[in-house]
């Protein structure tokens, strides 16, 4: 490793925090707390699948609001485990239910993430494509307190 550069991400491990990225124009948080539940589905990037699979029951979610928005709006919980993915031509591929728990007093965008020299190391921060990505509880937590 080079000297100054970051840390690498510590490997995601089961029953961690996590965070999930939407499109709102296509499935935003109102839809979500509307509904109660989704499928978290239809994902086909092999690292945010083997995300998927790491995730547990109860574990927390931040929803995360791509596209123009790019912030975080709402805390999720993981409600079933991964499954076959209903939406998928081939095997391999799985889903998550996920339930909203409360939407976040303030969105939390990335531009307030990335000046917090606390969450600089975020995967969000390093890997901003990736749709599924574990988040250290510490992170979590500081996120979910700068969005009130």
């Amino acid at each position: 490793m080079k000297k100054g550069a970051p840390a690498p991400a510590p490997a995601p491990q089961a029953g961690g925090a996590w965070l999930v990225k939407q499109e709102p124009e296509s499935y935003s948080w109102a839809d979500f707390a509307r509904e109660g539940r989704a499928a978290w589905e239809g994902v086909r990037n092999y690292q945010a699948r083997n995300n998927l699979r790491l995730m547990r029951p109860g574990d927390p979610v931040l929803f995360y609001a791509s596209g123009e928005e790019r912030c975080v709006v709402g805390i999720a919980a993981v409600s079933r485990p991964a499954y076959p993915d209903p939406t998928a031509d081939e095997p391999g591929w799985v889903a998550v239910d996920l339930t909203p728990v409360r939407p976040l007093t303030r969105p939390v965008t990335l531009a307030g993430i990335k000046a917090d020299p606390a969450l600089r190391d975020l995967l969000l921060v390093r890997n901003s494509r990736l749709s599924v990505m574990p988040v250290p509880r510490g992170a979590f937590e500081r996120i979910v307190a700068m969005g009130g």
